[in-house]
C-alpha cells in the first residue's frame, strides 16, 4: 500500500487519489466543513466517488466539462473533487457575474451541466445546459439528492493525464469579454507539491473565506486535502465571525486578500480572540502594503506569506515577510522553479535595476485561454532560447538582492504631459495622511496633459477633513509632474469579490 510521501514525491499524481488515501489510512479525521455540514475523509471520498459515477451515467469524461455558480458550501466543493476523480474539468464561475457573461462563459466552457445554489438561480436564467442542478435543494433545478447515483455507487477508473484540464478560471466575467484560463493537472500537482514548505499536514485547519471560482482560494484548498488537513469554508466573510471560527477551531492556515486583512487588523475585537494556532497566513490578488504587512507581523502570531503571480501562472515570487522584515514594500523572490524576468515595450530584457513588464516561466503554466489561441499568443514571450513566458502586464523593478518591487499595472499607468506616473507611488503618500482609511488614483482624460491622476479617497471614521485641504497637503508632497487634478471623497473604493479594486468603475465617475 502506497504511504503518503510515496505518493506525493512522484513526478505526477492525481489529487483526488490522495483523498482517496487519505480515506484509507485516515478515515474519521474531518476534511470538510461549513456552517452546517461536516465530511470526514471517508464520507468525503464516497460522495466524490457517487459524484465521478453520476457525471459518467451522463456521459461526461476526459476533455468534457461542467459549470459551478454557488457560493461556498461543503456540496459545491464536493462536486469540484468528484469531477476531477471523472477527469471532468470544472469551470467555477462567479456569482458576480452578469447573467449575459454567465451565458457567455458557460457556452465558451462547453459545460454540460451547471449546478447552482437559490443565490445564483436567478443569475444564471440564461445559461443554456441540459441540466440544472441545485446544491442546496432549491426548487431551480433537479435537486443534488435526486441527480446523485445511488449511496455505494463506483465510477469508473480514469487514469488522469498531466496534459488534461483540471479547470477554466474566467479573468474578465464582470465586464467585457470572458477568457478562460486552462490550467492543467499537472499545474496543479506543481501547487500542491511545494504544501509541505509552508507546513500543510493532516494537523492542518484551513479558514477560507474568500470564494472558490477564484485561483486565490484554489491554491490553498487543493494542498490543505491533498495533505490530509480539514478545509472549513466561510460563504462570506465578516471580520468578527472569521475571527470567532478562527478561534473556536484552532485554524493554521488561512488566505486572506489584503483588504480582508485591513478590515480584520481594524476590528476593535481583534485582540480579544486567541489566534495562537495560526502557522501560515496567506495573501494574494492584489497589492499589500508594506505597513498593513508590518501590522500583521507585530499583532498576528504565525509566519506571512504572500505571493505574487497570475491565474495564468507563468512564474511566483514570494515574499516570506516574517523572515524578511526589511522587504515588506516587496513581493519577494523568485520561487523555486520560476524563472521571473524584465522586458521592456519592445520585448527586449531590461537592464539591472532597470523598471520593465513582469514576465514568468515555470511548471506551473496555463495551457492558454480557452478556444482563444490570439489572447494566448498576446500573452506569451519567448526569449532568445525559444522558452515560454506569461506577460503579466504588471511593471516591476528587482533590487540587488532579487527581491521584486511592482510599482503598477500596465494599463493603470498614467501618462500626463509625455511623463509616466505610478498610481501606486500617489496612493502611498495620500494614505500617510491621517484623515485616509483607503484609496486609489487612476488616469483620467484631459485636454492640455492627455492624462491627469485623479484621487478616489475613504475617510476614516469620524474625520471631517475638507476635500481640498487633503487634496492641497498631498500635492504639496508630490513632484510637479505628479500632482493630482482632483481628490474626491467615496464611502467605499468598489472591489471585485477577491479585493481588486475595480478601477474601471472609478474612471467612469469622472468621464
Amino acid at each position: 500500500m502506497d504511504t503518503f510521501q510515496t505518493a506525493i514525491d512522484r513526478a505526477f499524481g492525481a489529487i483526488a487519489d490522495l483523498i482517496a488515501l487519505h480515506a484509507r489510512q485516515n478515515p474519521e479525521r474531518t476534511a470538510l466543513r461549513d456552517a452546517g455540514t461536516k465530511l470526514n475523509y471517508a464520507e468525503l471520498d464516497a460522495l466524490m466517488d457517487r459524484i465521478a459515477a453520476s457525471l459518467q451515467r451522463d456521459g461526461l469524461g476526459a476533455g468534457d466539462a461542467i459549470a459551478i455558480c454557488a457560493a461556498a458550501s461543503v456540496p459545491y466543493a464536493a462536486v469540484f473533487l468528484g469531477a476531477l476523480r471523472a477527469g471532468v474539468a470544472v469551470a467555477p464561475l462567479a456569482p458576480g457575474s452578469t447573467s449575459t457573461s454567465l451565458a457567455r462563459m458557460m457556452q465558451d466552457a462547453e459545460a454540460r451541466l451547471l449546478f447552482i445554489d437559490a443565490s445564483t438561480a436567478d443569475g444564471t436564467g440564461n445559461a443554456t445546459t441540459p441540466t440544472r442542478i441545485t446544491l442546496d435543494g432549491s426548487n431551480a433545478g433537479r435537486t443534488f439528492d435526486d441527480w446523485l447515483m445511488p449511496v455505494g455507487a463506483r465510477p469508473a477508473a480514469v487514469a488522469v493525464q498531466p496534459s488534461w484540464p483540471f479547470n477554466i478560471i474566467y479573468s474578465s466575467g464582470t465586464t467585457g469579454e470572458p477568457k478562460g484560463i486552462v490550467q492543467g493537472h499537472g499545474m496543479r500537482w506543481a501547487h500542491v507539491q511545494r504544501g509541505a514548505k509552508y507546513g500543510y499536514g493532516r494537523d492542518t485547519v484551513t479558514l477560507l473565506s474568500t470564494p472558490l471560482y477564484s485561483n486565490t482560494t484554489l491554491v490553498v484548498f487543493f494542498p490543505t486535502l491533498a495533505f490530509g488537513g480539514c478545509v472549513i469554508l466561510m460563504p462570506k466573510f465578516d471580520a468578527v465571525g472569521y475571527l470567532t471560527l478562527a478561534e473556536q477551531h484552532r485554524v493554521t492556515h488561512t488566505m486572506l486578500v489584503p483588504v480582508q486583512y485591513q478590515r480584520l487588523m481594524a476590528n476593535l475585537a481583534f485582540g480579544d480572540h486567541d489566534l495562537s494556532s495560526f502557522r501560515a497566513k496567506f495573501s494574494t490578488s492584489a497589492p499589500f502594503g508594506a505597513a498593513l504587512k508590518a501590522d500583521v507581523l507585530a499583532r498576528w502570531p504565525g509566519g506571512l506569506i504572500e505571493f505574487y503571480g497570475m491565474t495564468e501562472g507563468g512564474g511566483t515570487c514570494i515574499l516570506e515577510a516574517h523572515l524578511h522584515p526589511t522587504k515588506l514594500h516587496t513581493v519577494g523572490q523568485a520561487a523555486e522553479g520560476s524563472d521571473i524576468r524584465l522586458i521592456d515595450e519592445d520585448g527586449r530584457e531590461v537592464a539591472p535595476g532597470a523598471d520593465g513588464e513582469v514576465v514568468g516561466s515555470s511548471a506551473g503554466m496555463m495551457t492558454g485561454y480557452h478556444r482563444q489561441p490570439e489572447k494566448t499568443r498576446e500573452a506569451e514571450w519567448f526569449d532568445a532560447t525559444g522558452k515560454r513566458f506569461i506577460r503579466t502586464g504588471d511593471v516591476g523593478r528587482f533590487d540587488a538582492d532579487g527581491f521584486l518591487t511592482l510599482f503598477d499595472r500596465k494599463k493603470d499607468l498614467v501618462i500626463s504631459g509625455g511623463f509616466n506616473i505610478y498610481p501606486s507611488d500617489l496612493e502611498a503618500v495620500v494614505r500617510a495622511h491621517p484623515a485616509v482609511a483607503d484609496v486609489a488614483v487612476v488616469g483620467v482624460p484631459s485636454e492640455q496633459w492627455g492624462e491627469t491622476p485623479v484621487a478616489f479617497v475613504v475617510r476614516r471614521a469620524g474625520d471631517d477633513t475638507p476635500e481640498d485641504t487633503l487634496l492641497q497637503w498631498t500635492n504639496a508632497q508630490l513632484g510637479k509632474t505628479q500632482r493630482l487634478s482632483a481628490l474626491h471623497w467615496i464611502d467605499e473604493l468598489p472591489r471585485s469579490a477577491i479585493g481588486k479594486v475595480l478601477k474601471r468603475e472609478l474612471r467612469e465617475r469622472v468621464r
